[in-house]
């Protein structure tokens, strides 16, 4: 990449690890001048001139580092066999002698062997209030999964109308780097058409480091939005969030997220009369999905926005400044609030990027906070009340929190619900969360359970 595909931004600041060198890791410790370094780009004439901001990147660069060359590597391999073994041992025990394909209806992502959870609990039904919610955190772990075994579980475990799998490009990083799917509640005169994004695949280190990755760029009428999302979500070389993308003769033609599905969503409601759009993800799905219906707004679709029933985004991390936030806040949540940004106990990717990188990235939406008991707290957040970086305490205290879930999960299937018992990997997975820190905490599963205990308390609109 070059600095002239950032020239849509009238300011931006993006990490680059892999032009990341002894000398421009201490030039950062030691010069205010970042806009020098060849591992920030950023305009020439930047400073920063707060060494605790300096020192932020400088740590995050050795972050990336070392997940992209040492981690990166080993979850590649150790992981990906891991997967296929579980899969082999799974098809054993079902009957099927059967050498495991990755582009099967049968073959499972980490994700779906550790929680193998497809359909809704029984008693939600259409009529319950916990029903949007329901569906959109079951897509959203649904989405975890290759396309074949999403279009088997949407046609014929859910009998709903499976429309269409996007596997979409990203322009700066020249990889496929997002993923969703889209369906209907029904064939014909359908009431509910559903986007669902994937979230960060456990085995993709390349994705972790895009979660913690505090890069940015300040969109004009916008504000400052994540860059990596950005990037995945479908923006432009050159010129970042035309209202229309033209291709290219010569070219191969690239499915860019944003602009496929907004045209997939926008003839299904068009075909669809009374239908209305439920938008949803996990994790670093939920900031491509909230971000999607941002630049809804930003492009002025308002026969699109007028019928969005709602964002419902699971364990999202930031995704812009105050600017986006307000942005955000004026076009999805008036006249009525509908941005659900659900959060469960310790989960740290709603920490991230850490507060305090440059961007002073923030939260917005009502929040709907879970405890590790699964007891709800809406609390409606203004832009500027995001969450506190984390401490050793806090370190502690997420350890113990851990060891609580693991006992807790023991038992929480004959005390809450049948629904919510848990397996022996499922298990194996909260006991080693005990000794590892950060990422194990971010589980589908417990909002999945988080929605299903929730009762009748979680709205659909506010």
């Amino acid at each position: 990449m070059s600095k002239l595909d950032y020239c849509f931004s009238n300011d931006y600041m993006v990490l680059r690890p892999d032009r990341a060198g002894a000398y421009e890791l201490l030039h950062l410790l030691f010069s205010p001048k970042v806009g020098r370094n060849k591992a920030v780009d950023c305009f020439t004439s930047t400073e920063l001139h707060s060494f605790r901001r300096r020192l932020s990147i400088f740590l995050n660069l050795l972050l990336q580092l070392f997940l992209l060359s040492l981690v990166g590597p080993l979850v590649a391999v150790l992981g990906g066999a891991l997967e296929f073994a579980l899969n082999l041992a799974s098809n054993v025990l079902h009957g099927r002698m059967e050498y495991p394909d990755r582009k099967s209806a049968s073959y499972r992502s980490i994700t779906g062997l550790i929680d193998p959870r497809v359909d809704l609990e029984r008693s939600i039904t259409p009529a319950d209030s916990r029903y949007h919610a329901a569906l959109c955190v079951m897509a959203s772990k649904v989405a975890y999964e290759n396309e074949a075994f999403i279009r088997d579980v949407v046609t014929h475990r859910w009998q709903m109308e499976f429309v269409q799998f996007f596997n979409c490009w990203n322009e700066f990083e020249n990889a496929y780097t997002a993923q969703a799917f889209v369906f209907c509640d029904k064939a014909t005169d359908a009431e509910l058409v559903v986007v669902a994004f994937r979230g960060t695949p456990a085995l993709d280190v390349a994705r972790w480091c895009a979660d913690v990755d505090p890069s940015w760029y300040k969109i004009p009428r916008l504000g400052r939005a994540h860059a990596a999302y950005t990037h995945a979500l479908g923006a432009q070389r050159n010129i970042g969030w035309p209202k229309w993308v033209e291709h290219v003769k010569g070219k191969p033609q690239r499915v860019h997220a944003y602009y496929a599905i907004r045209d997939a969503v926008k003839r299904l409601l068009e075909a669809n009369g009374r239908a209305r759009v439920l938008v949803a993800g996990h994790g670093s799905g939920g900031a491509l999905a909230v971000l999607f219906a941002t630049v809804l707004a930003y492009h002025k679709e308002k026969a699109a926005l007028d019928r969005l029933a709602g964002v419902y985004t699971f364990g999202q991390p930031r995704v812009g400044d105050a600017m986006l936030a307000m942005f955000a806040e004026r076009n999805l949540d008036r006249p009525r609030k509908r941005h659900f940004r659900i959060t469960y106990g310790d989960d740290p990717l709603p920490r991230l990027p850490h507060e305090s990188s440059a961007a002073h990235f923030l939260h917005f939406g009502i929040r709907l906070h879970f405890d590790s008991l699964y007891n709800l707290k809406v609390v409606k957040e203004l832009p500027g009340d995001g969450s506190s970086s984390s401490s050793a305490a806090e370190f502690a205290t997420s350890r113990i929190n851990a060891a609580w879930e693991l006992a807790r999960s023991a038992y929480l299937g004959y005390w809450r619900s049948a629904y919510c018992r848990e397996g022996w990997l499922l298990m194996a997975a909260r006991a080693a969360a005990v000794a590892l820190p950060g990422l194990p905490f971010h589980r589908v599963q417990d909002y999945v359970n988080a929605v299903t205990l929730a009762g009748s308390n979680i709205p659909k609109d506010m």
